[in-house]
């Protein structure tokens, strides 16, 4: 038997980053993520790149 050992919600990952649930809903949708919901599961390799898409991001806007 095969467990998934290490998921996360994205409600879970927005509350984490201090962002809203939507803004992660959006950026998955850019990354080709499959998450349509704050309750959606994502693995740690989606949440990784979620996370290094929303500080460039935010980087990029301190910028400016």
């Amino acid at each position: 038997m095969v467990f998934n050992v290490a998921r996360l919600r994205v409600k879970e990952l927005a509350d984490a980053l201090s962002v809203d649930a939507p803004e992660i809903i959006a950026t998955c949708s850019l990354l080709k993520i499959p998450a349509t919901s704050p309750l959606s599961s994502l693995s740690v390799e989606q949440s990784k790149e979620i996370i290094d898409y929303i500080q460039s991001t935010n980087s990029n806007k301190n910028i400016d």
